[in-house]
């Protein structure tokens, strides 16, 4: 009996692991499975996370249309994806140059995505442009910039793309997006209301597209890096200004995020913030208490100042 008793809570933990094994391995076939034979619009594909969101829907079978700004670079993510996968299971990826910022262009771009195949079931807005700085030292010219990048680039592609889904009653449109369009963050105020902007835009454009059974998805991150770094010893960063909104100072791996984006597509999930309890706290502090939320932004500032006046 005492031996029972002694190897009943592992034996428990043991089931309970096999039983979550189990359970995500059959999520992982079925978001596969989704994407099969499916055309899947990825933008700015030679980006890490475009890079990853190829690898990911190219393995499940899906039939990819690679955009980019550089053809050399898209050419190298091309035998890079070809090399490892199986002919017999995988399509080879189509390459289109778009630069997502040249507005003018973007008309021309969808017309030549929309000949690959005849049709896009998945587009993945994904390109984006980011910048730091204090607001008076931004230039209305990069104001623009960005907004022409995070905004009015995917959405003027989302138009384009979209008279085809409508016309087939079909297709998704995910959206990766930034924490920073439920936040936003000192320094970033260029890209925070770029981010902003586009959550209202497909967040209206999912309504409106209910009756055409057609999907739209927003994925939030935090900041997306390769790689996790710690604060230095005796910076600001180390305050509770950054312990707040840690997540988004250390970011995901676009590995994580493009998995993630393939189950939002297998599940037609509406809305994912992928974030710790931390910034995902700010986020509600934010909607519930912003009188807190601006305290601790302002102590933050306040201390960096003063960091900066002591260095």
């Amino acid at each position: 009996m005492g031996i029972l008793a002694v190897l009943a809570l592992p034996l428990l933990l043991l089931g309970i692991s096999g039983i979550i094994y189990i359970y995500q391995a059959i999520i992982w076939l079925v978001s596969r499975s989704a994407v099969q034979n499916k055309v899947v619009v990825i933008t700015d594909a030679v980006s890490g996370l475009g890079k990853e969101c190829s690898r990911v829907f190219h393995s499940g079978g899906a039939r990819l249309v690679l955009c980019g700004r550089t053809w050399e670079k898209l050419e190298a993510l091309y035998d890079a994806l070809i090399s490892v996968a199986d002919p017999s299971m995988t399509y080879t990826p189509k390459l289109i140059l778009l630069d997502i910022s040249d507005i003018d262009y973007i008309q021309d771009v969808a017309k030549e995505i929309l000949n690959c195949y005849g049709c896009v079931d998945i587009l993945i807005n994904n390109a984006s442009m980011k910048v730091k700085g204090a607001v008076q030292s931004i230039s209305l010219e990069l104001d623009k910039k960005i907004m022409d990048a995070n905004y009015f680039g995917p959405i003027t592609l989302t138009k384009a793309i979209l008279p085809n889904m409508i016309s087939r009653r079909t297709g998704q449109i995910v959206l990766i997006n930034s924490i920073q369009g439920k936040i936003g963050i000192p320094f970033r105020a260029a890209y925070a209301a770029s981010k902003h902007a586009a959550v209202g835009f497909f967040d209206c454009l999912r309504a409106e597209m209910e009756e055409f059974d057609i999907s739209v998805s927003t994925v939030n991150p935090t900041f997306i890096c390769s790689y996790h770094r710690q604060p230095a010893s005796g910076n600001w960063e180390a305050s509770i200004w950054k312990f707040f909104f840690r997540r988004v100072a250390y970011g995901v791996h676009p590995a994580e995020v493009a998995e993630e984006v393939l189950r939002t597509v297998s599940s037609k999930k509406q809305e994912v913030l992928m974030a710790n309890v931390i910034p995902r706290a700010a986020v509600y502090i934010r909607t519930f208490f912003p009188e807190l939320f601006f305290a601790i932004v302002a102590s933050g500032i306040r201390e960096k100042l003063k960091t900066e006046e002591e260095n």
